[in-house]
């Protein structure tokens, strides 16, 4: 039996699109992906839904069924005797886990970084673009000019989801987490899976690192629920998970894998259940690794640079200099070393899952 309908509508400029169903018509949205350039978008009001999708070509309009009869394991395409296209689909039933598909990259964020509008108002730099065949995504999110934030109360979709505030702050609000807070440049917060939360107001030139997997999954809005709920429930399990608040003026540092540096650990490692483990290194003086290297076995190695400069050794693929905003990506047994300049190199670290 088919559950929902929707009409799909081919936009050339979806920004434009989304704009006017939503301001000039009083539409509202339900779901947009992915949140760095959205490329879909469903929307509903006035008894009908509509699917945005971007596209620079011309189209017929299409009546896009979803399904929850088992028969239908992929879309069907049929055409209607009035020459209409007809798409009957499985339900949605969230994010789809690709395959992983580990390489090396390295992102540097060069002279002139190439900002691309994303949701809310939020300018967006890709910091994986082959996305490790889709398995994950890290965004650098920038809100240069600060104020009220144009957000709703939404979720998402997702396996694993984290923000790290470079610069600036933001205020937020999230489900069952008391009142809204201010998250200040080192802090960090864990999003579980479907936890509803609204960004409000921020500063000039905040700056975000936000790492998501998968790569592609939907973002939801809720409309019926107001943030904050009134209620403080900091053991509250979101699909396994729980929401992590770190404060980086509370932390404790130690002896990072490399002579020299040493980190401090945000507590995603515990409220994942060892799904993944972020850390901060930074260096406390001159380092020099002497041939020392250090390798992962996961599925994910992700290190950002926060401040200073320094350098990073990967074998097999070179020497690269580090300096703010620069990110990789080291594939597993890949030895690698990194050094820092004397200005005291900052670097974000994400591994998936978590290791020693």
């Amino acid at each position: 039996m088919t559950e929902a309908a929707e009409v799909v509508l081919p936009c050339a400029d979806f920004d434009a699109c989304l704009e006017f169903y939503r301001h000039e018509l009083g539409f509202k949205i339900e779901t947009i992906y992915p949140a760095d350039k959205p490329t879909t978008a469903i929307v509903f009001g006035h008894g009908v839904r509509l699917r945005l999708e971007r596209s620079a070509e011309p189209a017929a309009v299409t009546l896009r069924l979803t399904s929850t009869d088992p028969a239908f394991k992929a879309p069907v395409d049929v055409t209607a005797p009035n020459g209409a296209r007809i798409i009957i689909a499985p339900k949605d039933k969230g994010y789809i886990l690709p395959p992983i598909d580990q390489s090396f990259v390295f992102q540097p964020i060069g002279e002139e970084p190439d900002w691309g509008a994303g949701r809310a108002g939020m300018l967006y730099r890709d910091l994986i673009p082959n996305r490790q065949g889709g398995r994950f995504i890290a965004s650098h999110i920038q809100i240069p000019t600060g104020g009220p934030v144009p957000d709703y109360v939404h979720f998402h979709k997702v396996r694993f989801q984290m923000i790290y505030c470079k610069a600036g702050w933001v205020r937020l609000a999230y489900e069952d987490q008391g009142e809204p807070f201010i998250m200040k440049a080192g802090d960090c917060v864990l999003q579980p899976p479907e936890i509803r939360h609204r960004v409000l107001e921020c500063s000039d030139g905040l700056e975000v690192v936000e790492i998501g997997c998968p790569a592609e999954h939907p973002t939801m809005v809720d409309h019926a629920m107001t943030l904050p709920t009134g209620k403080l429930d900091p053991d509250r399990d979101f699909n396994g998970q729980l929401f992590v608040r770190h404060d980086a003026g509370k932390a404790t540092w130690h002896p990072w894998r490399f002579d020299g540096f040493e980190y401090r650990d945000l507590g995603i490692e515990a409220a994942t259940h060892g799904l993944a483990r972020v850390r901060v290194a930074k260096a406390v003086g001159l380092t020099d690794a002497k041939g020392k290297t250090a390798f992962h076995t996961g599925e994910f190695l992700f290190l950002f640079a926060l401040s200073g400069h320094g350098s990073l050794s990967v074998e097999g693929e070179g020497v690269f200099k580090l300096s703010p905003g620069d990110s990789t990506v080291i594939p597993a047994e890949t030895p690698f070393s990194v050094n820092s300049d004397s200005d005291g190199l900052e670097l974000l670290e994400i591994g998936i899952p978590a290791e020693d």
